[in-house]
């Protein structure tokens, strides 16, 4: 999965797999709060357990404060449950990777947090199966991000997205987008919402990377 961030918006996009051609595709991301999201790399199960902490912080936050949480503060809550499960003899340690998109009142923010604890707060990045491909689309083009339009960021998203596939193609089954920034609460595009910005990227005749 890939995320990246202008001035304003950030954008997640993830590629939904599936077992077999038998099953449906696993969804991997996921909304924690209207200006606060979070995509998974690794063991869907422990990804949904850490939203739904996400998810009551956000909302105990806003009972107390009558305010969004902050991103920040957020991720390092969440870095802290990773690492104390490496410190203990009868835990494991959570087997997932969270990419973090939100805004607050200092701005768009990406984070990437590890199952060892660290985290990291990034202007673009990729996690997850064959991800190198698209780090390189990334660092080819992240200077171009903090000015560009939402549609362009999109399009950069799915672009670095297509360049981690071994075989296939995008389609509306397989790839979900999420897009979150200054006035736009966390939204995610998957079926027919993404299949306008797919059929642009069809046409597209430039280099997939």
């Amino acid at each position: 999965m890939f995320r990246n961030q202008s001035k304003t918006h950030v954008v997640l996009a993830t590629l939904k797999r599936s077992e077999s051609e038998l099953s449906s595709f696993q969804r991997k991301v996921f909304k924690t709060d209207d200006h606060m999201g979070i995509a998974i790399a690794g063991l869907t199960a422990d990804g949904r357990v850490l939203c739904k902490y996400m998810r009551n912080e956000c909302l105990n936050h806003k009972y107390v404060y009558e305010s969004p949480l902050p991103v920040g503060r957020l991720v390092r809550q969440v870095a802290d449950k990773h690492q104390v499960c490496t410190q203990r003899s009868w835990k494991r340690p959570y087997g997932v990777g969270l990419l973090v998109g939100g805004v607050d009142a200092a701005g768009p923010h990406l984070y990437n947090t590890c199952p060892s604890g660290n985290y990291y707060e990034y202007k673009a990045v990729a996690i997850g199966a064959r991800s190198q491909a698209a780090k390189t689309y990334l660092e080819k083009h992240y200077e171009s991000f903090p000015a560009a339009s939402l549609d362009e960021l999109v399009r950069h998203g799915l672009k670095a997205l297509a360049g981690s596939l071994s075989d296939g193609e995008l389609t509306a089954a397989n790839t979900a987008v999420s897009i979150v920034g200054q006035g736009l609460a966390f939204t995610i595009l998957e079926n027919e919402g993404i299949e306008p910005y797919l059929a642009a990227l069809r046409q597209d005749e430039g280099p997939m990377v």
